[in-house]
């Protein structure tokens, strides 16, 4: 699932919000934004992009 959102992402030149809770998923964003108390606690950018094949379970 994760490798089809990318690519559509990459094709047609859109975004899309993925919500989770696991860190390997959050690896492939270009920015992930945290959440406190309803509130946006960061934003941060990772440095090196993950493809969804390189995630580890």
């Amino acid at each position: 699932m994760l490798e089809v959102i990318a690519r559509i992402n990459q094709e047609l030149g859109t975004t899309a919000i993925v919500i989770t809770h696991n860190a390997a998923i959050a690896g492939m964003a270009d920015r992930v934004i945290r959440l406190a108390d309803g509130r946006i606690a960061s934003i941060e950018a990772p440095s090196r992009r993950l493809t969804p094949a390189e995630l580890s379970w």
